[in-house]
């Protein structure tokens, strides 16, 4: 019997229904919700061939494991694609765009991650498998569907896989607000990957010896770090402004 996982929230599954709905065996639905967007995912789920279950609210929690569940849960096959770290850099037909993090144990943290990514078009999250948060229904209920469009890649070793990203060509760049550089000062429009520490911890020594380079985010407030999620945006976003700066400047040669 192949394996089954849970899923709660519209954004989760709304997302599993548009890009797989045969993966989906069965939605629940508070039958007390007759709103615009429950009545929207039930029609789409029924012609799509997925059997929607209109029950209570404490069923419902009671199968996502929480009450914050929106009134939505579905049972779906397992999402577990076989894919490596050597495989996504095999198959990557763009310049590389990843983000690595390093010691990110809590879920909501792992979900904004993953949306963060998605929102950036990062072609991958990866992390290591111990010490590290794993693909959950909390995880994906934060990610507001980006679970199911950003590969959640975990290696055995980290210091390993960011060898293997350099030698597949892709700048390792880490984020460290110990760094002598900012994050302004630095060209980041090529294959990259950037490597995230958890809140207040930051990267860990042996993963902060493997980056190429470090580099910091300025802070003019009184705090002394981002949040993980909100760091990785801001990486993120730079590299996707500097590459749109660049293939403009080439555009107008």
């Amino acid at each position: 019997m192949s394996e089954t996982r849970i899923l709660y929230g519209f954004h989760a599954v709304g997302a599993r229904l548009r890009r797989q709905a045969s993966s989906v065996l069965e939605i629940y639905l508070d039958a007390t919700r007759r709103d615009a967007r429950a009545l929207a995912l039930a029609a789409k789920a029924r012609a799509s061939g997925v059997h929607v279950i209109e029950t209570d609210a404490a069923r419902i929690a009671a199968i996502a494991g929480t009450d914050r569940n929106q009134g939505v849960v579905a049972r779906v096959h397992g999402t577990v694609s076989g894919l490596t770290l050597e495989g996504l850099l095999d198959a990557l037909v763009q310049p590389a765009l990843l983000l690595v993090l390093d010691g990110v144990q809590d879920p909501h943290n792992l979900g904004a991650c993953l949306r963060v990514a998605d929102a950036f078009g990062a072609q991958a999250v990866i992390a290591p498998k111990d010490n590290a948060a794993s693909m959950t229904p909390a995880v994906a209920k934060v990610a507001s569907g980006a679970a199911e469009s950003v590969p959640y890649i975990q290696v055995t070793n980290l210091a390993r896989g960011l060898r293997q990203i350099q030698e597949a060509g892709v700048w390792v760049m880490g984020a460290d607000q110990e760094a002598d550089r900012g994050i302004g000062s630095l060209a980041l429009d090529g294959p990259l990957a950037w490597v995230l520490g958890a809140e207040g911890t930051g990267l860990r020594r042996l993963t902060r010896e493997s980056c190429d380079e470090l580099v910091r985010i300025p802070i003019e407030g009184t705090v002394g770090s981002l949040n993980v999620s909100v760091a990785a945006g801001i990486c993120l976003y730079e590299s996707v402004r500097q590459r749109a700066a660049k293939a403009g400047s080439h555009r107008s040669d």
